[in-house]
């Protein structure tokens, strides 16, 4: 699913639950026409896990969190459970991390639908799905709406009571280019019992998605990426293979005019913190478990002219975060470079899996071209990306490297 989009529920029972890298709050608001709360027995919680018709699973720290809807238990006046999400460390953000919600049959656990909201930053709690009715039959809607201030901005936008009155909150602005309201102060920590009224506010708009954005997964065979957009590497539910390489390829653009590009991959830790850089300098890292082809000094030849193999496998649980990404040692721009593009593939047979055509070329140096995520479940995610940067080295692309993530 994409922010905005929506899907029927085939089941009467469902469960959302909420996967990230790190461990997360999940919480439910039962909701009334107008967007509120009719009282604070309405936020479910690890607190208050019981709600009429909504229930608080948790995962126990080794599972995600989950909140659970039987739409036939909901009582009359209830229009909408929105489902949030937050961090379970203290002013933890969402920068460098992926949080995916799952719609579960609640019943046989099949999976109905999946979202990972885009680009997310300086947020410290999420609406990130909504089970609203409609015409007399139940959807889910993909929201993905941020919030600066935690889940007591959250409550006191829908209602419910803090310790203390607390500013209605702002939505965070996602990185786009339309205009939004600063966010609010930090409220202070969320005690739904004492009931001091907060003032009114109008529930927030879903943020639009950013140009291809969304998941997809390889059920489907060979997937080619629009920029943003995410590919989960499983199919049929399961992850597909555990070894992969990546091969990037490029051409001159110009004839007689050789290009010297280094491809690299750089693995981060859970905090975004740099633990190595897999280049022609250093063709193998993490013992081994990424390696490097060697360096291509001028792009001549045909297929891919420089290849990193990853075993997902051995990588340490430390590694969370692979970002690839291109550099023109040579110094040249890379509208002086025709036909860049990396492609991942399974490494035992050969077959590929997934493409992505660099296009829109930039007068920089430097591109990071995708990046590979380990979900709370295990699996890896891949996401393209295409942002120029200046810079002829892979040590320069640490740091914007980490800000992707």
């Amino acid at each position: 699913m994409t922010p905005g989009s929506n899907i029927p529920l085939s089941a009467a029972r469902v469960t959302v639950d909420v996967a990230a890298p790190v461990r997360l709050d999940v919480s439910g608001l039962l909701l009334t026409a107008d967007g509120k709360v009719r009282s604070d027995d309405d936020f479910i919680f690890y607190n208050q896990p019981q709600g009429p018709g909504v229930t608080y699973r948790s995962g126990g720290g080794t599972a995600p969190d989950a909140i659970i809807v039987d739409t036939g238990a909901v009582p009359p006046g209830i229009e909408k459970i929105v489902v949030t999400a937050s961090p379970d460390a203290a002013g933890q953000t969402f920068q460098g991390v992926e949080p995916t919600a799952t719609i579960r049959n609640a019943d046989d656990n099949s999976v109905l639908a999946t979202f990972t909201p885009p680009q997310l930053g300086t947020e410290t709690a999420l609406v990130i799905v909504e089970v609203y009715l409609r015409n007399g039959a139940w959807k889910a809607r993909a929201v993905g709406q941020g919030y600066a201030n935690g889940l007591a901005g959250i409550a006191t936008d829908f209602g419910v009571s803090v310790e203390e009155p607390a500013a209605p909150a702002q939505p965070v602005a996602p990185p786009a280019p339309t205009v939004q309201t600063p966010v609010a102060p930090s409220a202070p920590p969320l005690d739904p019992r004492v009931a001091t009224p907060p003032p009114p506010a109008a529930p927030p708009a879903p943020p639009a998605a950013a140009p291809g954005a969304g998941k997809i997964n390889l059920d489907k065979g060979r997937v080619s990426l629009q920029k943003n957009q995410t590919v989960s590497l499983v199919k049929g539910g399961r992850p597909l293979l555990s070894q992969v390489k990546m091969g990037l390829g490029w051409e001159p653009a110009f004839r007689g005019k050789d290009i010297d590009l280094d491809a690299s991959v750089i693995a981060y830790g859970p905090q975004r913190n740099h633990i190595d850089s897999c280049y022609f300098g250093k063709l193998s890292i993490v013992n081994g478990a990424i390696k490097h082809s060697g360096d291509n000094l001028t792009g001549e030849g045909g297929g891919d002219d420089e290849v990193i193999v990853v075993d997902l496998g051995r990588l340490p649980q430390d590694v969370t975060g692979l970002v690839f990404t291109v550099n023109s040692f040579s110094g040249q721009k890379f509208t002086e470079v025709a036909k860049a593009y990396c492609r991942l593939l399974d490494a035992a047979t050969g077959e590929e899996l997934v493409r992505f055509d660099l296009t829109g070329a930039e007068p920089q140096t430097g591109v990071l071209m995708a990046k590979l995520i380990r979900q709370f479940s295990g699996e890896w995610e891949m996401t393209a990306m295409g942002d120029f940067v200046k810079a002829r080295t892979v040590r320069n692309m640490v740091k914007p490297g980490a800000q992707a993530l």
